[in-house]
């Protein structure tokens, strides 16, 4: 009897805390991941995979996320589209060189895994450096505001995106700078190329816009420092693309035809203007589609208010 009653108080000790709350370790994997992280969201889900070990091992499992995806965007569960998507690269490889007068300041080669659901439904990002790290180049930091100047004309950047399953590969950069700012506040200047590629038709991802970043740093002087070299993908309504909505339109590019790398420069700046043509056209319509719901609305409004004083004066 003793011994049964200490067996117990440790049993007990093992699965609750001081408190007397059962801690999650106490529950079974599979009661945790049939019946708990199958009612939860996106989002949700992403936060408690963050919590602990054992959530993010079963939280990271394809089926759990494909469920979600699925109930988030029906269309994703048509055959066509479930055979396309089986066909995406498991992983895509990004061949970055950046150039300062022709000579190579900066080059690196990450590999960037696209098959976790955390990829699929966060939004598409590929960074090349660490939030701390900071590379070093010969170049000296220009004085005053000539550094947009300069950084506008003399840096170059080179980013093959590679497919190793399909065994496709494309340039998605502008080559040249298409924008060139200093950050308000930090001073960085901020250096920014561009592709556009085509998407769904009718859609805010009708073109989508391919964003490289490169943010240079430094001392009026010293050298300039590359803090941040980072690709996202944008729809028309500026809104960032998640992995697996990237991943459609990457396939898609990929399979499309070559682009003409003959004066690849002018071919960039000019396509990204029409782009931003195009965002502003957008918006306007979408600025005056509201302003005349809102008309409506007030019409309505003053409809309703005057109909409602002609029945109270002649009752």
């Amino acid at each position: 009897m003793a011994c049964s009653s200490f067996s117990d108080s440790k049993t007990t000790s093992a699965t609750v805390n001081g408190r007397g709350a059962t801690l999650i370790s106490a529950i079974h994997p599979e009661i945790i991941q049939t019946h708990i992280l199958t009612l939860l969201d996106g989002p949700t889900l992403a936060s408690a995979a963050s919590t602990s070990s054992q959530l993010y091992s079963l939280s990271s499992q394809e089926d759990l996320w494909a469920n979600i995806c699925r109930s988030t965007w029906p269309s994703t569960d048509t055959p066509r589209l479930r055979r396309i998507i089986s066909t995406f690269a498991h992983e895509l490889i990004s061949a970055v060189d950046v150039y300062y007068k022709g000579k190579l300041v900066f080059s690196k080669v990450v590999e960037t895994e696209t098959l976790t659901g955390w990829f699929k439904c966060s939004p598409f990002r590929v960074d090349l450096l660490d939030p701390k790290d900071v590379v070093p180049t010969p170049i000296k930091y220009p004085n005053g505001e000539d550094a947009c100047g300069t950084l506008g004309e003399d840096l170059t950047l080179s980013w093959i995106l590679i497919d190793p399953t399909g065994r496709r590969a494309m340039n998605i950069s502008s080559h040249k700078p298409v924008s060139v700012e200093r950050h308000w506040l930090s001073r960085e200047v901020q250096v920014r190329f561009s592709s556009i590629l085509a998407g769904e038709k009718g859609s805010p991802s009708e073109f989508v816009q391919c964003v490289i970043v490169v943010t240079c740093g430094g001392l009026e002087g010293g050298d300039i420092q590359i803090r941040e070299v980072s690709l996202q993908m944008e729809d028309m309504d500026g809104t960032h693309l998640n992995g697996r909505e990237s991943l459609v339109i990457l396939q898609m590019s990929l399979e499309g035809k070559k682009r003409r790398e003959t004066r690849r420069e002018e071919e960039g700046r000019k396509r990204y203007q029409e782009y931003l043509k195009m965002k502003e056209e957008r918006k306007e319509r979408k600025l005056r589609a509201e302003g005349t719901l809102d008309m409506l609305c007030v019409f309505l409004a003053v409809l309703s208010f005057a109909g409602f004083g002609l029945f109270v004066l002649w009752r």
